[in-house]
Formats: C-alpha cells, sequence, structure tokens
C-alpha cells in the first residue's frame, strides 16, 4: 500500500502530525487504542497544556531549538482547538490546565482532527522493518498478526521515548534514528521519584508539604511527598530532570514561612512550649516526629523553647530550611512521565522537524531531545512539533 506519508506512532505529536499534513496519511501504533499516555495523564483528565509555555521551560542539548515550532503553534492555539470541540477545561495551578470532565475527551478530538485530514489510523499494528531507497520508505508490517507491505514518501518518527515501559514504550524512534545516520544523545528518566535505601522515608509514606527542592544548578518550589521507596510530589519529578546520581539536593521544609522569627516569637509567649510541639503547626505531625527521632541528639525538639538561645533556634531552622539528602537513585524508566534526551536537534530543521541528511524523515515529540517541565509542557511540545512537521508536509505537496 501507498501513502504520501506514515507516522509512527499514535501518541500526541503523531495525531497532531497527522491532522495537518494534507491527506494520504498513515497513522501506525501497536497499541490497541490511540493517545493511551494522554489517556493516563493528568489523573484521568489530561494536563493537556500549560498558560505560561515557553522556550526556558525545555530541556535539550539546543535550547534555543524548540522556539520556532512553539512560536507558530502556541499554548493560545491548542486551547482554541480545544474549545472549538466543546471541551469544558480549567486551570489547576500554576498555569496547568485539565479538562473538566477527561483525558478520552482529547484523544477523540485528536482522531476526529487527524481522520478529518484525511488520515488512516492502524492499531495492532507491529513495525518489524524498515527501509530507504531513492525517494521511498518501505515498512514491513504486522497487523493485526497479518503481514503488510507500506511505502511512503515521508516517514514521520513520533513513536516517544522509553518511559513508561508496560505502556509499550521501546525506544524504537532512537533506533531508527541511529539506522539512518542520525545522532542520539543520552537518553535518562526524567520527572520521576528519587528512592533512597533501606526504606528511610517509608514511616512518611502518603505525608506531603509545600517545599523547596534545590541542587546546585536549580530549585523548584511545589508540594513534597514522601514514599515508601523515597520522595516524590511535583518539586522532586521537576529537579530529577537536573540531577544526576551521586548527586547532594536540598530540601527547605517551609520556603513560605520565615520559621526563626515564629520559633523566637513563641519563646517569649509559650516558652514551655516544646520545640516538637511549635514544629507541629507548621510542619505535618508524623514529619517532626521522624525529625525528632533523626536529629537526635544534635537537636533535641523535646526541649523547651524557653530553653533554647537564638543561636541554637538558627541552626535547627537551617538545618529545617537546607536539609540536605542524597538519593540512592531514581524509579527508572517504570514511572518516569518523560525521557530526558533523544534524536540530537542537531540533526533536524528547527523549523520542519525534517532530518537535515535525510530528506523526507522527520522526528517529533519525545522521541526528539527537547524535553519539558511537569504541568503541561511537553504535551505543548507535542503539539508544537507536530504541527511543524505535519505543516512542512503539506506544504511540500
Amino acid at each position: 500500500m501507498q501513502f504520501n506519508t506514515v507516522i509512527l506512532g499514535a501518541g500526541a505529536a503523531g495525531m497532531m502530525c497527522a491532522a495537518h499534513a494534507g491527506g494520504d496519511t498513515l497513522v501506525v501504533d501497536h497499541a490497541k487504542a490511540p493517545g493511551e499516555k494522554i489517556r493516563i495523564s493528568g489523573g484521568g483528565r489530561c494536563n493537556f497544556t500549560n498558560l505560561y509555555a515557553e522556550p526556558a521551560n525545555y530541556l535539550s542539548g539546543n535550547p534555543h531549538f524548540c522556539k520556532s515550532a512553539m512560536a507558530r503553534y502556541t499554548q493560545w492555539d491548542f486551547i482554541s482547538l480545544v474549545d472549538r470541540h466543546g471541551i469544558a477545561w480549567h486551570e489547576k495551578t500554576l498555569g496547568q490546565l485539565f479538562c473538566n470532565g477527561s483525558a478520552k475527551q482529547i484523544v477523540a478530538m485528536l482522531v476526529e482532527e487527524l481522520k478529518a485530514a484525511g488520515a488512516d489510523l492502524w492499531l495492532h499494528s507491529e513495525i518489524e522493518s524498515v527501509s530507504h531507497a531513492g525517494d521511498t520508505f518501505t515498512l514491513s508490517l504486522r497487523k493485526d498478526g497479518k503481514p503488510q507491505t507500506v511505502t511512503c514518501r515521508n516517514l514521520v518518527l513520533a513513536t516517544g521515548g522509553k518511559s513508561i515501559p508496560k505502556m509499550g514504550a521501546t525506544g524504537l524512534a532512537y533506533d531508527l534514528a541511529r539506522q539512518f545516520g542520525l545522532p542520539v544523545t543520552e537518553t535518562r528518566p526524567a520527572l520521576v521519584p528519587f528512592t533512597f535505601p533501606e526504606g528511610r522515608f517509608s514511616s512518611l509514606a502518603g505525608v506531603s508539604l509545600p517545599a523547596r527542592l534545590s541542587n546546585a544548578r536549580t530549585s523548584f518550589d511545589e508540594a513534597l511527598l514522601f514514599t515508601h521507596r523515597g520522595l516524590s510530589g511535583p518539586a522532586v519529578l521537576q529537579l530529577s530532570s537536573y540531577w544526576r546520581e551521586g548527586e547532594e539536593i536540598a530540601a527547605n521544609l517551609a520556603p513560605q514561612i520565615d520559621l526563626f522569627s515564629l520559633l523566637r516569637a513563641q519563646r517569649h509567649t509559650a516558652g514551655k512550649r516544646a520545640i516538637a510541639t511549635e514544629l507541629s503547626r507548621h510542619l505535618p505531625a508524623r514529619l517532626v516526629d521522624h525529625l525528632k527521632e533523626t536529629l537526635a541528639p544534635t537537636y533535641d525538639l523535646s526541649a523547651r523553647l524557653a530553653d533554647q538561645s537564638d543561636t541554637a533556634l538558627q541552626a535547627l531552622c537551617n538545618q529545617l530550611t537546607d536539609w540536605h539528602l542524597t538519593p540512592g537513585g531514581t524509579e527508572g524508566y517504570r514511572t518516569a512521565e518523560v525521557t530526558l534526551g533523544g534524536i540530537d536537534t542537531d540533526a533536524l530543521s528547527s523549523k520542519t522537524m525534517e532530518a537535515k541528511s535525510r530528506p523526507c524523515l522527520y522526528a517529533i515529540g519525545e522521541a526528539v531531545d527537547v524535553t519539558g517541565w511537569l504541568g503541561g509542557y511537553n504535551f505543548q511540545w507535542a503539539w508544537a512539533s507536530g504541527h511543524a512537521a505535519g505543516t512542512a508536509i503539506a506544504t511540500k505537496r
């Protein structure tokens, strides 16, 4: 079967590309349904973009690469598409936009858009091999268990990265990129929880609080969640993209208050109160109990406030607002929301997503070395890069 364009991957970027590629397009995916990562995202409500998405929110070997595509398809463009389809949405926090209803509405919208553009969608289709000769790509597929051979002029790599392998992620895009001579940067799990040895925080599992997580390069003020395996929550996921094995991180457990001033004031008005009792007014009680054990004997949290000097109180507050920790690792691709790294942007046109050395080969979405922050940024890159490749293909025709 012959098509003008074959898109490998029926995820966010692939379906967006198909909606703009100008028809005679085939989208191929091994899954039983399109947009599976969309479906599970945002607790089933899909954090589909962010009001504040801009290039500064992305990590890449070339921080300028994403600028062109994102300038030509912005969050406001995608919001307009969502509105045209009558999908109700709301802002949750920090510019994060979610469906009021279900993430399935976004999937249905994209399927409707690609079909309206004249694209076909093949599911249950395994990719066995891809080759190129002259100006034609040839794909050997197995659709519903039956062999199929498909040819096309344009081939788009949109199969994502290695994150969440239980949903079928394999890194196929990287293998095909290398096959066609495109370099691939180092890949790592990103937006992923930290793990600590020996169940260090297991007694605190489920406790959360606002915190500031930092390393030598950046910091994030969002929620911190203790788990049986270590640390999670938005602040941790954000910082994980900037973290390397063996590196120390710092946690400020009270970034929104002046803890020293509060404790010093209470020393004068409620001096008989134990330090732990006062701390429990500002921090989760279970966390204070944990600190009471782990900080002893250096800091005796059962001692009275009245017995503490300014120097002692300041030292304690420094410990709580600059708590140094060294994660043992991360939970890896199993729970990572995205993959850091990917197909080297130096090998691609920032305007069209086309490979510089292999005309008519494109790479988009998570497969490319562009990784966004938590909060709808990676979906916005999927929409923008898919739109860039799709419109470039349509213009060629």
